[in-house]
């Protein structure tokens, strides 16, 4: 089976990170914010300018990519589908990593080298463009049978054509329907994975 594997949310706890970080940020800046309902889009969740939401990542993006670990088990468990003969496609829309300059190659050498570190294992690491379109285009060019991702539009659009794993969170708890599996940690993840073989 070709497996995609998401980063952002899925290998990582990127909800966690921005929840601690953004809110920290807001209190040292006094920038006035107010939690509701936690979105996909920190924006929204925070109650704040999309300017102020990428003043924070300008600041923290390099700091998040480098310093945050794997969720738990990560890597044991990406070991032992690739072990049991499936092919890990790690497909990313991480920010800036599509750029065709100077900070689009930092950003994507800082990927491969937290990958590395952190002895995740993939038989192809893809930077997608990140709107959905690009990613449905990734899942068919590369033959992707079933995808792990957190991205509720990007869970919607791309259950259409593959199953999804959607990996829990609060802002994809709508992400439902027929095609997609909720899992909450990785070997849920991978039970889930041996009971579709």
């Amino acid at each position: 089976m070709r497996i995609g594997i998401d980063i952002d949310g899925v290998i990582t706890n990127f909800e966690q990170y921005v929840l601690d970080y953004f809110s920290k940020y807001c209190v040292e800046n006094n920038i006035e914010y107010k939690i509701n309902e936690i979105d996909y889009l920190t924006e929204k969740t925070f109650e704040v300018s999309s300017d102020i939401t990428d003043e924070f990542w300008k600041t923290f993006l390099e700091h998040y990519a480098i310093n945050e670990a794997p969720r738990r088990f990560t890597g044991e468990v990406i070991k032992k589908l690739k072990q049991e003969g499936n092919d890990i496609y790690i497909i990313t829309a991480r920010w800036t990593t599509n750029r065709d300059d100077e900070i689009g190659q930092k950003m994507r050498n800082i990927v491969k080298a937290w990958l590395s570190k952190y002895d995740i294992v993939y038989d192809k690491l893809i930077f997608s463009k990140g709107n959905n379109e690009e990613k449905v285009q990734e899942l068919i060019d590369h033959k992707i049978d079933l995808m792990i991702e957190d991205n509720p539009n990007n869970i919607m659009q791309l259950s259409k054509i593959v199953p999804i794993i959607c990996y829990n969170t609060q802002y994809n708890k709508h992400s439902l329907g027929n095609n997609i599996t909720r899992c909450y940690s990785w070997y849920d993840i991978y039970n889930k994975i041996k009971d579709k073989n």
